[in-house]
């Protein structure tokens, strides 16, 4: 209930409870005023003691409607009693009429029953009904006509305005149904709010610790396309220069020895602050991938060719950076484990899709066979597809022993942000 409805019951209550005092004083300051109409000794002692009465009725019944509220055996009594004094003094004095209108305001809220109720304001309507009319008893015939449309009239007017107050009723209902339902709803939603904070909160901590895995793999990956194929490439030539035959061979693997450990350096510090390879830092990807093969060759002593096929452009630095690291763990594998004589490596730009071919004549492999990372902790193929399918590109593989390996990574041409 909203608190204009409780206001509103508030004030109805304050009539129902103090309306029929009021009334009733009103009624008898203007029978005193016309006490013409009440000729007799007796009929004003009458008056006086059935005004008290009425009083005393009133009195008790604001006792008795504490431990009663609402329709009840005791309160249709006290209509009764109540409509009985206002019918005898209307029938004395016709101003009486006012005292027994109460019965209008409150017969639903003290007769039990529907039929009663409605009998109730009738029962009312009679005595109001003859004041109308001139104050019973009739003296000429015309009253009773004249009594029987005012009472005629009364009753439709009850009628009328008991239906537009259950309508009233119906509605006010309606509407504390429709707040109630309101303020469930609102409930709910605040409820549902607050649970999506938690899951709002909730998955920034997983988007927080999947950002950290992701950058754990990233580095991963860059440590073992990077640090770990620079460190092979050192404990290789450092090798050669052990079994070296003279002084001026064993310099020239300790120089390049060197350089590898420097370009690994500089790799891993790439790598810890996520910019581009140290291969594309001046060059473009071909230039990269040529100079990336030329090195390749010179330290394995395969032969390897690198070309471009297609109109070279500048790409986006993600899909440069991407296809050098497949080039480079690629040719690591090939080192590793094809022992292949000739290697080519091929660069294709193909309107909007690059491709980035690498071909070799080795042992080649069973690829439904391997496991998705070798045994020493390596990412081999799921690694580079991993790369290849972060970009939105793929990486597919064709190999069988004995007959070389194939592998081609093909991804989307995203141009150079200048």
């Amino acid at each position: 209930m909203t608190a204009v409805d409780t206001d509103i019951e508030r004030r109805w209550e304050l009539v129902r409870s103090k309306g029929p005092y009021g009334l009733l004083a009103v009624a008898t300051l203007l029978s005193v005023a016309t006490a013409e109409l009440t000729p007799g000794r007796a009929e004003r002692i009458a008056v006086a003691g059935l005004v008290a009465a009425g009083f005393a009725v009133q009195l008790w019944w604001g006792r008795a409607s504490r431990t009663r509220p609402g329709p009840s055996t005791t309160g249709t009594v006290y209509y009764v009693v109540r409509w009985a004094l206002g019918f005898a003094l209307t029938w004395l004095n016709p101003f009486f009429a006012f005292y027994a209108v109460t019965g209008y305001f409150d017969a639903d809220e003290l007769i039990g029953g529907r039929r009663l109720r409605r009998i109730g304001p009738f029962a009312c309507s009679i005595g109001v009904s003859g004041s109308q009319a001139g104050g019973l008893p009739f003296a000429e015939p015309v009253q009773w006509v004249v009594f029987a449309g005012l009472l005629v009239v009364n009753n439709v007017m009850l009628t009328v305005v008991g239906h537009l107050t259950s309508q009233q009723e119906e509605r006010s209902r309606a509407r504390a149904e429709t707040i109630a339902e309101l303020e469930r709803t609102n409930t709910a939603l605040q409820q549902a709010l607050d649970e999506n904070a938690a899951l709002h909160t909730q998955l920034l901590v997983q988007a927080r610790e999947a950002g950290v895995a992701d950058e754990r793999r990233r580095l991963a990956a860059e440590i073992h396309d990077t640090l770990a194929q620079g460190l092979t490439g050192i404990i290789a030539q450092l090798q050669v220069v052990a079994s070296a035959p003279d002084l001026p061979t064993a310099r020239t693997h300790l120089d390049r020895a060197a350089a590898l450990a420097r370009h690994s350096l500089g790799e891993a510090r790439r790598s810890v602050h996520n910019l581009a390879p140290v291969a594309l830092e001046h060059d473009g990807l071909p230039q990269a991938l040529q100079s990336t093969v030329t090195e390749w060759a010179e330290r394995t002593g395969a032969h390897a060719e690198f070309t471009v096929t297609g109109t070279a452009e500048q790409l986006h630095d993600e899909l440069s950076a991407t296809l050098l690291r497949i080039a480079q763990e690629a040719l690591s594998n090939t080192a590793r484990h094809a022992h292949a004589t000739r290697v080519g490596v091929t660069l294709s730009f193909l309107g909007d899709v690059v491709i980035l071919d690498i071909r070799d004549d080795g042992r080649g492999f069973d690829p439904l066979a391997l496991p998705e990372r070798t045994r020493t902790g390596g990412f081999g193929l799921a690694g580079m597809r991993a790369r290849a399918e972060r970009i939105a590109g793929s990486l597919t593989v064709e190999s069988e022993p004995g007959h070389g390996t194939a592998l081609s990574a093909r991804v989307p041409l995203v141009r150079h942000d200048p």
